[in-house]
């Protein structure tokens, strides 16, 4: 981008006109780093399969102090949305666009249609390219998890480097052991733990905290730091699962009714929304056998989101012990809501532990290719099943329908799915200089697709028409600056398709259908916990979303659930 970009687009961001070039006699170079110095940092920070009221200042019972405070220094918005999936939203979260228009319209294979390459396509550019242009250092530390390609002698065009990130740590994978995780990786090259202790929360964190502390340029930087807690597995230190021991005893029924209380005195949800019942697939406590077990899987769950914790307040004090945390807009959401898959809690512990298979450790240099390790470092055999108590290296099981249902009180439904349950995440933005609100509750309603069009708006950069010679589409999203006031975010609708689950948002109004069911029509300000369907009362607004969606769907290339390959 040429300088006279570069000076029109720094001075739109401290609100200074033309004028003002002559009134404070600027001067080219000189003046162009003092301008770049007062637009602000931006660190983006995600968690991975969390519920919506899992953390304190949301109404959980888990320990976040650091999130807290945050928040108290800043907003929280209580209707913020994602895309009820991993890769889809980090796709979403990173462009600006729908999933689909990214490339990503479902995972991370290839449908054989440019929507569905599960790739990001070269019709998009990241936050980081845009912000790149405009003068910012960007640093990645984390999931990345937007390409099909993740080998180390694979083809590289999609990962974080050639994306635009300065530097990254982390992995291009999805999911993995927390001790010895698939694909990790350090700029370009795929590396091994690089030490006995090795723990990936603390590893992000730590990163993050390397990135943020060697940062020596007079330009403003953009950090994206995607943990992976606490998706599965369930694992965790055990100083950090010592906290939690017994805290669950009352089950899945008493912390829903615990956490919608607070959540109420918040000004989260709204006491006249009802809560939504227990899932039908899921017992009363009072009749659940093993009960300590399913305690075990819960306090490692709050184990893995309270280190996360820990690791955001190592992040945030080392913005201030750089004197950056007053002009840094700090993000913080999820991916989706609560995961209520059973991965590796089900069925017969395997391998059996009665036939003693030798086993040969890892070597200490070896790159581990599965997402589920077969073996720890030191060759003890992961274990899989029911009865296997979560927390260690050799346990790979996930923490369930049932807590996940408390994860994502009082909505309905999980990860997955496009009810508010597999869709509403926290989001706390926090920028002292420029947010003056003190723990206050934003009701604007927003969308992951808002985060790029936000950082463009705070930094003064362009977002591009072309990119490499490709042409690029326009951003779908709007800046939550206005919200930061408390004004209103103008915009049309919000969409959501995923494996089939669909819906529109429009106002108070939504139109939602859980795959391959019909659509149901609901008043957000009214029931937002979804139980009441308006669909046949509100014929005509019900047919006024309804061809919205459908347009839009069109315009965004979605295909039919399931997918099938043009033949």
């Amino acid at each position: 981008m040429n300088e006279q970009y570069k000076r029109r687009d720094f001075l739109k961001v401290m609100g200074l006109g033309a004028a003002s070039l002559v009134m404070d006699g600027y001067s080219g170079a000189s003046s162009l780093a003092a301008a770049a110095r007062k637009r602000p940092n931006i660190v983006l920070i995600m968690a991975d399969d969390m519920g919506y009221s899992d953390i304190g200042c949301y109404g959980g019972e888990i320990n976040t102090p650091n999130l807290n405070r945050l928040a108290a220094g800043g907003v929280r918005f209580t209707q913020f949305y994602n895309t009820a999936r991993c890769c889809p939203t980090r796709a979403s979260l990173m462009t600006g666009l729908y999933q689909h228009q990214a490339g990503v319209g479902h995972m991370m294979n290839d449908k054989g249609y440019d929507s569905y390459r599960g790739d990001l396509s070269n019709r998009c550019v990241t936050i980081a390219e845009v912000l790149k242009q405009a003068g910012y250092s960007t640093y990645m530390s984390g999931k990345w998890h937007v390409t099909r390609y993740r080998g180390p002698e694979g083809p590289k065009h999609n990962w974080p480097r050639q994306r635009g990130f300065d530097r990254f740590f982390g992995t291009i994978h999805g999911a993995g052991s927390f001790y010895d995780p698939c694909s990790l990786t350090r700029d370009n090259t795929q590396i091994p733990p690089d030490s006995d202790d090795f723990y990936y929360t603390n590893a992000i964190a730590d990163n993050a905290v390397k990135f943020i502390s060697e940062h020596s340029s007079d330009n403003p930087f953009f950090m994206y730091v995607p943990f992976t807690a606490p998706h599965w597995p369930m694992h965790a230190l055990p100083q950090d699962v010592s906290k939690y021991k017994g805290r669950y005893a009352q089950g899945w029924d008493a912390l829903r009714a615990e956490r919608h209380k607070r959540m109420i005195k918040m000004g989260i949800v709204k006491s006249d929304w009802k809560m939504t019942s227990r899932d039908t697939n899921v017992p009363p406590w009072e009749e659940v056998e093993n009960k300590q077990w399913f305690q075990r899987r819960m306090e490692v769950y709050a184990a893995m989101v309270d280190c996360l914790d820990q690791g955001i307040g190592r992040i945030v004090s080392e913005l201030k012990r750089k004197g950056d945390l007053e002009n840094t807009l700090v993000f913080f959401l999820a991916d989706n809501g609560g995961c209520a898959e059973e991965y590796g809690s089900r069925g017969e512990v395997k391998p059996d532990p009665s036939k003693r298979i030798p086993l040969k450790p890892m070597d200490k240099n070896e790159l581990q290719y599965d997402m589920q390790p077969k073996v720890t470092r030191e060759g003890r055999p992961v274990r899989t099943g029911y009865g296997v108590v979560p927390g260690p290296a050799d346990t790979y099981i996930a923490y369930g329908k049932p807590w996940a249902n408390a994860s994502n009180t009082p909505f309905r439904l999980y990860k997955h799915w496009v009810h508010e349950g597999g869709i509403s995440t926290p989001l706390i933005a926090h920028w002292p200089s420029r947010i003056k609100a003190r723990g206050k509750l934003r009701n604007q309603p927003g969308h992951l697709i808002d985060i790029m069009a936000t950082c463009v708006d705070v930094s003064g950069a362009r977002y591009p028409s072309e990119y490499k010679g490709n042409r690029i589409i326009p951003m779908e999203g709007r800046s939550l600056v206005p919200a930061f006031d408390d004004m209103p975010i103008q915009r049309e609708a919000i969409y959501w398709e995923h494996e089939g689950n669909r819906a529109v948002r429009k106002g108070k109004w939504k139109l939602v259908s859980r795959h391959p069911g019909k659509w149901e029509l609901y008043d957000l300000e009214a029931d937002r916990t979804e139980l009441n369907d308006l669909s046949q009362k509100y014929t005509r607004t019900f047919e006024q979303l309804k061809a919205m969606y459908e347009n839009w769907a069109a315009r965004c290339a979605v295909q039919p659930w399931p997918v099938k390959k043009p033949s």
